[in-house]
């Protein structure tokens, strides 16, 4: 009679778990700006785990081109060697997150002295290029009470989004913007990655169907409207 219930209540609560890993807007372990607290028409670009050297590149000739700044979360292993990259970015406006230094799908699994160690290796990167204490966000966006204690002692703001592109899944761009376009709204901060190929050709569709709706980028972390 009450093994049902019990097992009802078990599943409940292994769910509750995963949801509070897995969703960095949960808020449970971790809390992450994940939206800019704002009802103006304007929204923020992040990109996750390069920099990429061959399409980062197209990536900032669009921004450019457009006049806009992003949030590259970027990867420490993957800067070694792209330093002039890195300038770029810096020099073009933008701000540079730490995303570790490995990028491991074992990140959150690490033992709090590694996992702070692999972050600070991160960072000391990204320090050769600006002094600004870099906003984190953790590999895949998975959090639990390990990862926040590392955020803590380190003293980072974490960073999560409120739209998740599925770029690296979907193998059609078109489908990526049609789905980021209709979640349009103000505040909107996005995950996208500058290691898809495709990406000029879907960071080029977004822009123009953001702009024509009225809407402006800004840097998630320069923002003066406030974060949420």
């Amino acid at each position: 009679m009450y093994l049902p219930v019990f097992i009802g209540i078990l599943c409940g609560i292994l769910v509750f778990l995963v949801y509070a890993s897995a969703a960095i807007r949960s808020g449970v372990y971790l809390k992450a700006v994940c939206r800019l607290k704002t009802d103006e028409k304007v929204v923020a670009l992040t990109f996750d785990d390069g920099p990429d050297s061959i399409t980062t590149p197209k990536i900032l000739d669009i921004l450019s081109g457009y006049g806009i700044p992003a949030l590259f979360f970027c990867t420490g292993h993957k800067m070694e060697g792209q330093e002039h990259l890195l300038q770029r970015m810096v020099d073009e406006g933008h701000g540079l997150g730490n995303h570790t230094y490995a990028h491991s799908a074992l990140f959150p699994l690490l033992p709090l002295a590694k996992m702070k160690k692999d972050m600070q290796k991160c960072e000391e990167r990204i320090q050769h290029f600006t002094h600004c204490r870099p906003f984190f966000r953790p590999p895949f966006g998975v959090t639990n009470p390990t990862v926040a204690k590392a955020a803590a002692q380190l003293g980072y703001r974490t960073m999560g989004w409120n739209v998740r592109s599925f770029d690296t899944v979907k193998k059609n761009y078109r489908d990526v913007a049609k789905r980021i376009n209709k979640k349009l709204q103000p505040g909107n901060i996005i995950l996208l990655h500058d290691t898809t190929p495709a990406m000029p050709e879907l960071l080029t569709d977004i822009i123009n169907y953001a702009r024509q709706q009225g809407y402006r980028f800004v840097r998630a972390d320069k923002y003066g409207g406030g974060t949420t």
